[in-house]
């Protein structure tokens, strides 16, 4: 069994974790992915490889450690006023950064390195607790609102699929014909 990465841990091992992180990106930025070795993230990490080893088991869990961070979102949705309008802006957002180049390479990044599914289970979790938020404040203004597992199964998973099998046609027209047609489902 390989060592899981710890998430968000304190003190010296979160200096440890940035440390190498930052250097991943770095090194992602200056010599590509297919360059990055873990003596060579060591280095610039200022770690000794077998801390890399140790605590992540090899450079996939690594890259999948860096990724999922990377998926994490940095702050709450906008609040526009709507439930229309948040889920809108939300979906195009979340299509926007996941259908992007480097968005595709953290989510193959994420789940390459995920032997037991963890890692989606946390990026299904950052989404289901970025709906959540636009969905909780619908409901406080008194609109009607979707639940959050056919929010995922009727906007998230489409996109998702298409992101992955069939990269057409991914544009703000289409995250808001899904919210559409999700909304006026409920």
């Amino acid at each position: 069994m390989s060592p899981k990465p710890m998430v968000r841990p304190g003190g010296r091992s979160a200096r440890v974790q940035e440390s190498v992180h930052a250097a991943v990106r770095g090194l992602q930025a200056e010599v590509g992915r297919e360059a990055l070795t873990v003596p060579l993230v060591a280095a610039r990490a200022g770690v000794t490889p077998s801390t890399i080893y140790r605590r992540w088991g090899d450079l996939q869990e690594l890259l999948s450690d860096v990724a999922v961070e990377h998926l994490r979102p940095e702050g709450p949705p906008a609040d526009l006023g709507t439930l229309r309008a948040d889920l809108g802006a939300w979906a195009e957002q979340f299509l926007d950064e996941m259908a992007s180049p480097p968005g595709r390479a953290y989510i193959r990044d994420a789940l390459l390195g995920d032997p037991d599914g963890s890692n989606a289970g946390l990026c299904s979790a950052f989404a289901a607790d970025q709906i959540d938020i636009v969905l909780s404040r619908a409901s406080d203004r008194g609109e009607a609102v979707p639940d959050i597992e056919q929010v995922i199964d009727q906007i998230v998973a489409p996109m998702m699929y298409r992101i992955l099998f069939r990269p057409s046609q991914l544009d703000a027209a289409y995250a808001r014909a899904l919210v559409e047609r999700t909304l006026s489902k409920s």
